[in-house]
């Protein structure tokens, strides 16, 4: 794993090097879903400092016997609003608020926990009906909303683009949600910088990285197919 992790994260500096970008600007997010404790703490011990999960109950589980180690965890799945008292206490960044009702939700189970949520917009980018998120038409409404909740801090946007073998077929959602970013950029409040995109995968996170990704998600590079 150790050696999965190393060229992960020279493709990740050179990809950026290569299109003028500071490497530091690029996050690499370990997707630990279904992977067991054990293969976890390989990957911390391999110097990965940020993990993705896709469902609350399995995170709890790790979190609790991971908690003395110094990571951060993210939630990249689709988040349930009576699951949001449980995220909240769990993660550092929620990816994936796509309704005004889960913000609110989140934001109200922030203030309970006299915290700041940091939250990225997820954006259904491809259109697809198989996929969660927020319309691109609808989004600079739902900011605004959102911006008002004071326990939120909107940070970025988020989008999974088609299935592709191709990484060049992915690269026009990435481009789609960068120049969408900059427009929101352009049109709302100055204090929502949007500073991050998470968008990029195992087999596209390159094309992503050259069109503005902060945020790559990585799993099966890492950890392997999973059963």
């Amino acid at each position: 794993m150790i050696k999965r992790i190393q060229n992960i994260k020279k493709r990740i500096e050179e990809t950026a090097v290569g299109c003028g970008r500071d490497p530091s600007t690029v996050r690499l997010v370990a997707v630990s879903k279904t992977i067991p404790v054990n293969r976890v703490k390989e990957a911390i011990e391999a110097g990965v400092t940020v993990f993705g999960e896709n469902y609350v109950q399995e995170a709890r589980e790790k979190f609790s016997q991971l908690a003395t180690y110094p990571v951060s965890w993210h939630f990249i799945g689709h988040l349930q609003s009576n699951k949001a008292k449980y995220a909240v206490r769990l993660f550092d960044m929620i990816h994936s608020v796509d309704t005004l009702k889960l913000a609110r939700e989140l934001n109200k189970q922030a203030q309970k926990n006299a915290k700041i949520q940091n939250i990225l917009i997820q954006i259904n980018i491809s259109k697809e009906s198989s996929k969660s998120g927020a319309d691109a038409e609808n989004v600079l409404d739902l900011i605004d909303k959102v911006r008002h909740l004071e326990n939120l801090s909107v940070k970025g946007l988020m989008t999974m683009p088609p299935f592709f073998n191709d990484p060049e077929k992915a690269r026009p959602y990435f481009s789609g949600l960068r120049n969408l970013r900059d427009r929101i950029r352009q049109e709302t409040s100055p204090e929502i910088a949007l500073d991050e995109l998470s968008m990029g995968m195992t087999g596209d996170f390159e094309a992503a990285i050259q069109e503005g990704a902060t945020l790559v998600r990585i799993g099966t590079a890492i950890f392997g197919e999973r059963i």
